[in-house]
């Protein structure tokens, strides 16, 4: 089954994949595709930060449903990365970290910045969330960690789309 047919969309005669991208990404935030044993992530954002902030959110809701998760701690986070590959990398990982230290679920992320180039990239955001509560917070599968697996950040049609694999 094709990405379009997924994502829940009817492509039409003659669309192009890249139509396609713009469609779905104009309409979600992320989306999970097929893969053998882990779990295949997409995220879209108009911009760099946008699409960094839905990957956040696309790890927690592997996690739990995050429309139960109430934005009621915040949490500074800044990373910094060698390209922009190894930033998304840092990034998720460093949230994993908080998930697996304070048992936090995140249900909001606001990426203010990333700049860099050279191989020095740096990322400054706030996470909002809540300690897991297991009478409101629904078990769905532990994410263990980011891996480079299928990593990718391209630019499609005025889209960012970010693509990487969490180790489950």
């Amino acid at each position: 089954m094709g990405p379009a047919a997924r994502a829940g969309s009817n492509p039409a005669p003659g669309a192009t994949l890249n139509h396609l991208y713009l469609r779905v990404t104009m309409l979600e935030k992320y989306r999970f595709l097929e893969h053998t044993a882990d779990v295949l992530i997409e995220a879209y954002g108009s911009t760099l930060e946008e699409a960094f902030e839905n990957a956040a959110i696309a790890v927690f809701e592997v996690i739990t449903d995050t429309g139960k998760v109430e934005p009621r701690e915040e949490r500074r986070v800044a990373v910094e990365g060698t390209d922009l590959e190894n930033l998304l990398y840092r990034w998720i990982e460093e949230l994993l970290i908080l998930h697996d230290a304070e048992g936090l679920v995140v249900s909001r992320a606001r990426v203010y910045r990333i700049e860099g180039g050279d191989g020095e990239y740096r990322l400054e955001a706030s996470v909002w969330g809540e300690p897991f509560d297991e009478s409101r917070h629904e078990h769905r599968t532990i994410v263990k960690a980011m891996t480079y697996a299928q990593l990718s950040i391209q630019r499609r049609n005025g889209t960012w789309v970010l693509r990487f694999v969490v180790d489950i």
